[in-house]
């Protein structure tokens, strides 16, 4: 399906560059710092960097510290004007170790992961997103070796 929509895709501008913020559940991580960089007038790279730290020692004792980056290419097509849909695929790697009382446990993980979702871009350099993340791997951290969330972007362009 992916093949065939490249080849009906209409051009259209992307931004070169975009930093900002995506904001979802992602599995207990909330928030990623996200970039997103310009390959092609229709694909583009995206990185982003999430963090957890989480301590409740005064009810449970528990401390639960973890760290994630993904990587996704996307290829992206024009609805109208500055509203676009994007899919995408990649994958990334993980730290996590948590400590309860006196039980400890940390790990690594790898994962790979899709992405679909929509976007607009405004005349200011502002884009907001709103996209759907399946994640597959993470041994040892997602239950079941799956997790996925569902994110609204908003990112500064340049």
């Amino acid at each position: 399906m992916l093949m065939g929509l490249t080849f009906t895709a209409q051009a259209q501008e992307i931004s070169e560059n975009a930093l900002g913020l995506r904001l979802g559940d992602n599995s207990g991580f909330g928030g990623e710092v996200s970039y997103q960089r310009a390959l092609s007038s229709n694909n583009r790279l995206e990185l982003d960097l999430g963090w957890r730290n989480r301590t409740n020692y005064i009810t449970s004792g528990y401390d639960d510290n973890a760290i994630k980056l993904a990587g996704l290419y996307q290829w992206v097509w024009n609805i109208d004007g500055g509203f676009n849909w994007y899919a995408g695929v990649g994958g990334g790697l993980g730290s996590w170790s948590t400590k309860n009382n006196t039980v400890k446990n940390s790990g690594t993980f790898v994962f790979a992961a899709g992405d679909v979702g929509i976007e607009y871009s405004f005349d200011i350099p502002l884009l907001i997103s709103l996209d759907f993340r399946p994640e597959l791997g993470g041994s040892g951290y997602y239950s079941n070796s799956y997790g996925s969330d569902i994110a609204l972007g908003l990112r500064y362009k340049f």
